[in-house]
Parts: C-alpha cells; structure tokens; sequence
C-alpha cells in the first residue's frame, strides 16, 4: 500500500488548502472591503497556532487511546511514541483540527478583536476540538458519540461542522451585533473571490471526504479493493451531492426572492459538502443526492433565521455549518446502506429507527458538548481582555486598525504613502525627507 501514503500526502494537503486560501478567500469576498485583510488573517493564524498545538497534545487527545471524552494529552506529547510513517496521519487530521477553529470566524467578521480570536483559537481547540474528535473519530468502545451511541461520522459532520457551526452561533451572541445590522445593507465586498474560495473549497473537500477512509486489520490485498471501492464511493457521492445542493439552494432562493445569486451558487456548494461529509461513506449515490438537495433547500432557508431570532453570524456559519451539518448527520440513519462504511441499513432500508436514534443522539450531544464549552471558553474572555473592538474601530475598519494595513490602497492624488506599519515597509526614508 505504498501509494496510499501517498494518495494521503495529497489529500493532506487539499485539506489544507481548504483553509488558506480557500476559506480565506470564500470569507473574505462575503466580508466588507474594510475588514477583509482581517477575515483572512484569521484563517491564516488558524493555521499557525492550532498546526502546533495539533502535534503537542491534539493528536495525543484524539487519537492516543482509551478515554470517554479525551485521552492523555501527554501521552504522546509531541509525538513522543509515534513512528515519522505516522506524521502522514497526524498532520491529516491536523488539518481538520485546523479548518474547524477557521470556520467560526466567519460568524463574528467585522467585530472581533484580533488578540481576542489568537486567544480563543487556542483554549477553543483543546477544549471543544480535540475532545471532540476523539468522541467522533477515535472509535473506542469508550469514545462516545462514535462508541457508545454508535452514530456514524465518516468525516466529520458533528466534529467538524456541528461543533464549529455551534460554536459560531455561541460566540456571534456574545459579541452583539454588527453596528447596522437589520438595518442597513451588510452585502459582500468581492463575490468574485468568494466563488474562488467556493470552487477551491469544493476541490479540496476531495481530500476531506475521499481521504478519510480507515483500513482494518485486513490484508494488503483486502485493503487495496476496500480502498478503490471505499473512496469510488466517497468520491462519487460528495460530488453529486454538491451539484444536487446548488440546484436546491438557488430553487428555494428563486422562490422566495425571484433571484438565483452567485452567493447562493457559492453557499450551495458549501452546503452541500457540509451535508455529505459525515454520510459519503455510508449512502449510495441516490441517498447523496437526496441528501445534497435537502441541505441546499434548508440551509437556503435557514440563513434567513438570523434576522427572524435576532443573532448577528456575519458569514452564515450557523446557516450553513451548523444546519447542514445536522442533516448530513440525521439523514445517515435514513439513506444509509449496508454496503457502506459503517455496515448499517438506515430506515428507508429496512433498518428501523435504531440507526435515526443514534445519529440525532449523536447530533444532539455534538450540539450541547460545543455549546456549553464555548459559552464558557467566549465569557472568560469578554470578561478579561474583551471580545469586541470598539465602536469607532468597526466603523473606521479593523483591517487598518488591527493590522495597520489596507486591502485595496486606491489614492485619488500623488503620494499617498499612508501610516503606520505598512508605511514604514513600503515607503523609504530618503534624505530630505520628514521619518
């Protein structure tokens, strides 16, 4: 199985772009033109902080061993223990550790102060992320939601999407609304971009999806024709789910508003992944489909409960992350098939609601575990070093404020070197002149 490693050297790195560029750029074209340096410094230090910590102690917590919620954190502190054939493994679900802290930034866009997003990113995943992931991806017979409640996850539905989209509506609560929300006009600077991003993210989820297969104690020959026919599988499904998707997302958007927008395309491409990444292994290609229309209808509708309940998710997270992955979740214990994955006959398939009950337990707990953990990790810091910039600084633009830098530096006159810390890099000191 040589070539598995490296089929999961690429796959690795597709979900890494994932992230940056491609959430970067997803996010940062549906943000406004004074903060988009921002939204995509987010996803950017994402990466950096929850990468190393990742290998610290999140892949010991993951994936060590026994435990109901995590396991060890120093039990294979900084790999301690694990072979460097391993590394391929930990730095694949590093990078899901990764996009899952990224995506919750996307519900407080235009707001957060940074220095309070670099302190979240890092107590968040150790305490929501990486237990969590053990619960869903370990497969213990401790581990809870995967082994004692028996929901299938095949990559990441509640881990991932759940937990962040939870995670997002907590944290778009307690940081307030943006200054105009419900009454002015908050649309996307850059829908260009976020197409860019949409059509990237779709690419790399070939990677999430395909690349999450896990091999048994079965031969060499055993696993090389579970793996051609597991990832065929996986492959098929996330595509056809994200095209079904798209055309449920813009139907529901044309009913309602006569429109069929290119952010709902883009939005319709994210739903549609999100709904398929915990089922693809366990549907067939109608369940995938079924499963892709559903998600795009819903989460069409469901973005609009924003302006209904009165919580301010910038970007949709919620909408999106949140509810898709609840159906991805649910639908599994009806669409699913035992010559999938996880073995199991869902209720369309003869199997009764034993498999429906264990994957809305699984949601649920998903739901409450991300919830009331990022409730208390988002208080502790709005009350120490505060969650939110100031009014005048969301007025004038966190972009300038934060980083000291512009994302479209357009002069109507000669020089316009500006100030601050992108002057001091861009502009020369010459003789004569005032430093």
């Amino acid at each position: 199985m040589d070539g598995y490693y490296a089929f999961m050297l690429v796959a690795t790195a597709f979900v890494l772009m994932m992230t940056v560029p491609a959430l970067a750029l997803f996010y940062g074209g549906m943000s406004r033109s004074k903060s988009v340096l921002n939204m995509m410094m987010m996803s950017y230090i994402a990466v950096a902080i929850v990468g190393i910590l990742y290998v610290a102690v999140g892949w010991s917590m993951g994936f060590g061993g026994g435990g109901t919620f995590f396991h060890d954190p120093f039990d294979l502190f900084w790999l301690d223990g694990v072979t460097t054939d391993g590394y391929i493994g930990v730095m694949f679900q590093a990078t899901f550790a990764i996009i899952t802290v990224a995506l919750i930034s996307g519900a407080v866009a235009d707001r957060m102060k940074f220095a309070a997003w670099v302190a979240f990113v890092p107590i968040w995943a150790l305490v929501c992320y990486f237990p969590m992931a053990h619960m869903v991806f370990s497969c213990t017979d401790d581990s809870l939601i995967c082994g004692r409640i028996g929901a299938q996850d095949y990559a990441g539905g509640t881990a991932v999407h759940i937990n962040a989209g939870m995670a997002g509506l907590v944290l778009a609560v307690l940081i307030g609304k943006r200054i105009g929300f419900g009454k002015e006009a908050l649309r996307p600077h850059n829908l260009t971009l976020t197409m860019l991003g949409a059509g990237l993210l779709w690419m790399g989820w070939y990677g999430f999806n395909v690349g999450s297969i896990v091999f048994g104690g079965a031969t060499d020959e055993e696993n090389t024709a579970q793996f051609f026919s597991e990832t065929g599988r996986t492959f098929a499904n996330t595509t056809l789910a994200t095209m079904a998707a798209i055309l449920g997302w813009l139907l529901i958007e044309y009913l309602m508003h006569r429109k069929a927008t290119s952010l709902g395309a883009a939005s319709g491409i994210v739903a549609g992944l999100v709904a398929i990444t915990p089922a693809c292994g366990a549907v067939d290609i109608e369940g995938a489909v079924a499963i892709g229309a559903v998600a795009g209808a819903v989460c069409a509708w469901a973005v609009g409960l924003k302006y209904r309940l009165g919580y301010d998710d910038s970007l949709d997270v919620v909408g999106v992350h949140l509810v898709g992955g609840i159906i991805g979740t649910v639908l599994i214990g009806v669409f699913s098939t035992s010559e999938g994955a996880g073995g199991i006959d869902g209720l369309l398939y003869g199997g009764g609601l034993g498999s429906l009950g264990d994957q809305a337990l699984g949601a649920l707990v998903a739901i409450a575990f991300s919830g009331v953990l990022t409730a208390v990790v988002g208080l502790a810091i709005k009350y120490t070093i505060g969650l939110r910039v100031s009014e005048e600084d969301e007025v004038e633009g966190i972009d300038f404020v934060a980083h000291g830098e512009s994302a479209y530096d357009i002069h109507t006159s000669g020089g316009g070197g500006g100030t601050g810390v992108l002057a001091a890099r861009t502009v020369p000191v010459t003789e004569g002149a005032s430093a």
